[in-house]
Order: C-alpha cells, then sequence, then structure tokens
C-alpha cells in the first residue's frame, strides 16, 4: 500500500469559510423550474405549487444562496413580465435556449421559494438587451419598504415585505459570442460600473458581482477581466469566474486531475483582480465568485434533439456517474483551498439541469451521485480551512503532470468543536495510506469516516436503481498519538470526522 502524509497546524489557516462557498443555481432552463422546483399538479406540491419531495433534498443540502434567473435566459429577460397576476403574463420566446418562457413563476415566487427551503437569492440583471433603468427599477421593486412606484407595485401584487436581496450579478456571461447582447470588455465595463453605481444609489448595502470571462480558454481571457475591472473596480466586490469539465476522452486518470486547472483558473483571476488593484493603487479587494461550475457534457448530444419553441423541455440533463461524483468532490476541496479569495460559488445547477437532485413529471425524485460529496462539504465544511501540507504519491496524465493522488483539505468548526478532512483518492488502482498529523489542536476523536466508493467508475443512479451510488460509513480511520490513520480506497471520496474531547 501506498502513503501519503497531511500535516494540519491550528495556527495555519487559509480562511473562514464564507458558507455561501456552497450556493447554486436556478435558471429558467429545462426543467429546473417547470418540472424541477415547480410543478403544481404533483402529489407532493404545497399551495404554491412548489414540489415538497424536492425542497426536502435541497433543505438537507443546507444550500445558503442561489442564483436566480440566469445564466444566458437573463440577458433577453424582462422582469416585469414575471410579476403581477399569473394570468396576465405574457408568453415569450426565449432565444437563450429556444423555448416558450411561460412566466408563470418569477421573481415573488422565487422569493417565496428560496424563504421556503431556507436559502437566499442572489438576482442577476439582464445587461444584454436591458441596462441601468431596468436594474434601477428591479432593485427598487425589491428592496425598497414602500413611498415608491416600484416598491408600491410590489406591495400591490401581494408582497407587503421589502424581499431585502443582497447579492446582485451584472449580467451574465457578456464576453460570450452566443450571449443575447454580448458586448466588448470597454462596453460591458462601462456599462456595468454605470449600472453598479445606480443600484447602490437605490440600496447601499448590497454586493455586487462583475462578470468575468465566460471560461479561462476564452480568446480574452485576462484581458477581460482588467479591462472590466480597470471601470468598475470601486463599484463592485467579486467578479464571476465559470468552469465546467467533462470527460469526453474516457480518461478517468486524466479526468480527475482536471482540479488543478480550476486551482490554476482561480489564482490566475486572483493575479489580475491584484494587479488592477496595484495599479489603482487601490485598498479596495476584490474576491471572487466562482458562480457556475460543475460537470457538463453527458447530455450535449440530446440536447442537439430537442424541439424549438416547446416548454420546458428535458435540456442539459447529465445523468452523473461515479467518476463525476470525486471530479465534483475534488472541485469543492479546490474552492475550499482557495477560501481566502473565493467568497461564493454556485453549484450550476439545482435540479435536473446539470443537477445532483433528479425528478420525473409528476413521480419521484432522486439524488444522483454529486449529490453526496455537495452535500457532505455543505453540512460539515462550515469553519475555518486550515492551511494543509500534503506529501502524497504523484502521477502525470495526459494533460498534467505531478498530479498527487490524495486530493485532500481541512476544516474547522471552534462553534461546534470539530475538524472535518475532505479526501479524494484519484488513484486508479493503489489504496492508499494516509497519516494525518494534529499539532496543536488537544484532545480529538474520530467519530466517522464516510466513504463514497464503488467498483464501477461509470456507476449512475437512476429512478429505479436511486441508492446504486450512495456514501457508507465503513471508513477505518482512527486516532492514535495525535495522528489520523486511515486507508483510503482507490477512486473514492472520504470524509473523516473529529469531535474535541470534552
Amino acid at each position: 500500500m501506498d502513503n501519503a502524509k497531511m500535516i494540519l497546524n491550528k495556527d495555519y489557516v487559509v480562511a473562514p469559510v464564507d458558507k455561501r462557498i456552497y450556493g447554486s443555481f436556478i435558471e429558467h432552463l429545462g426543467r429546473a423550474v417547470y418540472g424541477g422546483i415547480y410543478e403544481p399538479g404533483h402529489p407532493s406540491a404545497d399551495k404554491f405549487g412548489f414540489r415538497q419531495d424536492v425542497s426536502e433534498m435541497i433543505r438537507e443540502l443546507q444550500v445558503p444562496i442561489v442564483r436566480y434567473p440566469g445564466g444566458n435566459f437573463v440577458s433577453g429577460y424582462n422582469w416585469e413580465d414575471g410579476v403581477g397576476p399569473v394570468d396576465k403574463r405574457p408568453r415569450r420566446t426565449e432565444l437563450a435556449w429556444a423555448t416558450v418562457e411561460t412566466n408563470e413563476i418569477g421573481t415573488n415566487e422565487f422569493v417565496t421559494w428560496a424563504k421556503e427551503v431556507g436559502t437566499e437569492v442572489m438576482m442577476a440583471v439582464n445587461l444584454g438587451t436591458r441596462g441601468v433603468d431596468a436594474a434601477r427599477n428591479l432593485i427598487e421593486y425589491c428592496n425598497l419598504t414602500q413611498g415608491t412606484y416600484w416598491s408600491d407595485l410590489r406591495k400591490s401584487h401581494g408582497y407587503s415585505q421589502p424581499h431585502n436581496i443582497k447579492t446582485w450579478c451584472l449580467g451574465n456571461e457578456m464576453d460570450g459570442p452566443w450571449q443575447i447582447g454580448t458586448k466588448t470588455a470597454e462596453e460591458y465595463g462601462r456599462l456595468a460600473c454605470e449600472t453598479a453605481k445606480v443600484m447602490k444609489m437605490v440600496d447601499p448595502t448590497i454586493e455586487l458581482v462583475a462578470c468575468g470571462s465566460s471560461g479561462s480558454g476564452m480568446p480574452t481571457f485576462a484581458q477581460w477581466e482588467a479591462t472590466v475591472l480597470e471601470h468598475t473596480y470601486e463599484h463592485v466586490d467579486y467578479i464571476s469566474l465559470h468552469t465546467y469539465y467533462g470527460n469526453q476522452d474516457n480518461d478517468t486518470a486524466n479526468y480527475l486531475a482536471k482540479t488543478m486547472d480550476m486551482d490554476a483558473f482561480i489564482k490566475s483571476v486572483v493575479a489580475t483582480c491584484d494587479y488592477v488593484k496595484a495599479k489603482k493603487r487601490s485598498k479596495k479587494k476584490i474576491n471572487l465568485s466562482f458562480d457556475e461550475w460543475n460537470v457538463w457534457f453527458h447530455s450535449n448530444e440530446a440536447d442537439k434533439k430537442i424541439d424549438r419553441w416547446s416548454i420546458a423541455p428535458p435540456q442539459l440533463e447529465d445523468i452523473y456517474n461515479f467518476e463525476d461524483a470525486l471530479l465534483v468532490g475534488g472541485m469543492l476541496i479546490t474552492l475550499l483551498k482557495n477560501a481566502d479569495r473565493v467568497k461564493m460559488a454556485c453549484l450550476a445547477q439545482l435540479v435536473n439541469v446539470i443537477a445532483p437532485i433528479m425528478t420525473e413529471n409528476g413521480g419521484s425524485a432522486w439524488k444522483q451521485t454529486i449529490y453526496y460529496p455537495y452535500l457532505h462539504t455543505s453540512v460539515f465544511g462550515r469553519g475555518t480551512v486550515l492551511n494543509t501540507i500534503m506529501k502524497a504519491p504523484k502521477f502525470d496524465t495526459k494533460d498534467f503532470t505531478d498530479v498527487s493522488a490524495i486530493d485532500a483539505t481541512a476544516v474547522i468548526n471552534d462553534n461546534n468543536d470539530e475538524i472535518t478532512v475532505f479526501a479524494v483518492n484519484r488513484h486508479m488502482e493503489n489504496n492508499i495510506s494516509l497519516d494525518v498529523e494534529l499539532n496543536g489542536f488537544g484532545q480529538f476523536e474520530v467519530i466517522e469516516h464516510i466513504v463514497l466508493e464503488h467498483n464501477d467508475v461509470k456507476a449512475t443512479n437512476t429512478k429505479e436503481n436511486p441508492n446504486n451510488v450512495v456514501p457508507n460509513n465503513n471508513g477505518n480511520a482512527t486516532l492514535e498519538d495525535g495522528s489520523i490513520k486511515a486507508s483510503l480506497k482507490n477512486l473514492s471520496w472520504n470524509v473523516i470526522r473529529l469531535k474535541k474531547v470534552k
């Protein structure tokens, strides 16, 4: 058996975890809304039409914030279409995904749902076909109490109290040629700056996210970030990152190493932010909102066959397998390792559309394989990220060199006196003996070693077999002489939980 060693010291930390790093995303796309969170005729639907079987799974995840309503959708969206009497709302051609949007669900209904599942809203404004005026009106509608046209209109729609949405995205992927209203960095930077100024005039307590590149492979990356921030630096709080990975080459070892690309992406954007900070002689620090990330490739061929101008078709319905769960676990570890600058992140998306939760219209809901690492980190990964020193076997893949067989981090939660180690063994063949040296923590004991494992990397969960890939508590971690000793099975996700001895 190969050996790995991890060193933790109570005084050596990365940063406190902003709980919003465990956020998610609901876009008016496919069956995310209609047939996902909302299905009035479903046996589990509440009085608002929201599926309670889905809501229960979301509450279990403890999702702190959900981005809405897009995504590509928002760049052609008139928010006014989604408020007021439902029977008076227009049906619109939705150009981003070539469907028909009924507008049955809009801002108020989504806020109602968010409160029901215990999450906050990260609202996006349309900077594709619209701009400053529509954004100003929307934030007035959402956040002012009364006494103005838009706040009183909200009250007339049955919502007497303001929604107090505190996190806002200034558009979506505005560098993408696929985006409605694509802009150059100069065009977007100017518009985002003026929109930010006006929105903060209406509500100075909000935080704003400027659009970064749609991905690190964009030809304008990272000049886009630099130009946008030169315009917006003193008016925004975050810049966004988006990335999706796939295993199109069916090369599991190379696929699981793609977290190294994600880490490099984060560090490049941090460097760009700090370059603009230096250039402006500013004391302000811009942090990162990784507000779209996930695996996305399984549904690409099926999506080409979707009929245009249908309502809530099954778009982007990736069926995730076991190796996808391992990569998602590694991506969550990567976000935690960068918690000093990544303060928000959104697993894209939450239900049906490249999602951890799948539903059948009129039928059951089940948890995909990626649900479990998301669940574990969200629930047990609250606190402060510890700076980890890792020595583990390394290997090379097609695209990466010196890939550590063990990808791991640890979080200490002083509120409940717990330490949690998250670790992926991404070695294709070898179990690895992990020794975690604990320095300066006092007396702890192992209370649980959760393992997600399967002998088939392509194994999935389905409606017929929803428990094919599920975690177990059969891990063998122990604590001996101030060190955790554990055997990590090849290709496994591990959560080792420690509790302070009173």
